[in-house]
């Protein structure tokens, strides 16, 4: 097995990665199944690629705010990058998780099965009063077609995630926004917007939901904060060489 891995990795048109990963995956689970350890075959690890996400600036998502055709997906995008919710937390909202009072959102077992708190904007609020009586909602925020639990039972009536993803995709487009723009797109313009805003790294970990540190502190690679403003030493050729000639 090791000489076949090997050969999968040396050979002259080499499979793309991710066939690499899953041919892995495959025989990590047939050992579990066999109840062998994964040092039996000395399985190579897999490499995690390094990506940083992608981040919108304001002007872009205000435009997208902007070009969505539908209230509901301009409460949509509004909830998601006012919230820094994930799809699937958008879409489980439902009317009670809803303080408009206290001007507070309770994201309901999230990933790692934990709940937590959000702040709802007061023009969020606005937005999703009007919404939610002109679509006179009673039980989630986003409905979409019913379609059979995969667990069996009742219909599941919330909004698709595939759904979720054409309404956001359609309002980039409509903008004219020219990055590559997912759902979770939001969620991290969320995270770095509210950096550049002074907002302290903790607290910002406790509103993503996130377990580790180390996982919100990669913003701190993207965010442009004043403490530590990057800049371009064009910028400073420009402005030291037209005094100069002036």
């Amino acid at each position: 097995m090791q000489d076949y891995l090997f050969f999968q990795q040396k050979k002259s048109n080499t499979p793309s990665q991710t066939y690499f990963k899953h041919c892995v995956y495959g025989l990590r689970f047939l050992l579990k199944s066999e109840g062998l350890p994964y040092e039996y075959l000395r399985l190579p690890s897999i490499k995690h690629e390094k990506k940083l996400p992608v981040v919108l600036s304001k002007e872009e998502v205000w435009a997208m705010l902007q070009s969505a055709k539908l209230l509901k997906h301009k409460i949509l995008i509004g909830l998601l990058y006012g919230c820094g919710l994930r799809c699937m937390e958008a879409r489980s909202v439902r009317l009670r998780d809803m303080d408009f009072d206290r001007k507070q959102l309770k994201v309901v077992q999230g990933k790692g099965s934990k709940d937590r708190y959000v702040p709802l904007s007061e023009h969020l609020i606005r937005g999703l009063k009007v919404y939610i009586e002109c679509e006179k909602l009673q039980d989630y925020l986003f409905n979409g077609q019913p379609l059979p639990n995969r667990a069996g039972g009742d219909f599941d009536s919330r909004y698709s995630q595939r759904g979720v993803q054409w309404a956001i995709k359609q309002a980039a487009k409509a903008a004219g926004v020219k990055k590559e723009v997912c759902v979770h797109t939001l969620r991290h313009s969320f995270a770095t917007h509210l950096l550049e805003d002074g907002m302290d790294i903790m607290t910002l970990k406790d509103l993503l939901g996130h377990q580790n540190i180390e996982t919100t502190m990669e913003y701190l690679h993207i965010a442009q904060l004043e403490t530590q403003r990057i800049f371009s030493p064009l910028d400073t050729l420009f402005a030291k060489c037209s005094r100069n000639l002036k």
